[in-house]
């Protein structure tokens, strides 16, 4: 344990972030699993409205530490590329 006053506040802030930075990828992650499923099921109003809910989530969660920005645009692609396939073969 922490003996010193300073490494006790280090330790405090460290639970602190970590509680924020797992909380923050729980609901993105959530978000993602919502915009397949609505991807999946072929709603393409659905996933479109969930895709920019995921992009601006992601990237809030990428102007942190706790995710790399490129991770964050590379998820993003992917997502983007999946529902443009969609509508290309609904319309």
């Amino acid at each position: 344990m922490a003996d010193s006053l300073q490494a006790k506040k280090r330790a405090k802030q460290n639970t602190k972030r970590r509680t924020i930075s797992r909380d923050g990828k729980s609901e993105m992650k959530t978000q993602i699993k919502d915009l397949e499923e609505a991807i999946d099921k072929g709603d393409v109003d659905a996933a479109s409205e969930h895709l920019r809910l995921v992009t601006k989530k992601l990237d809030k969660t990428a102007s942190t530490t706790t995710m790399h920005k490129k991770t964050a645009a590379r998820k993003k692609s992917r997502l983007t590329k999946r529902l443009n396939a969609l509508k290309a073969k609904k319309g």
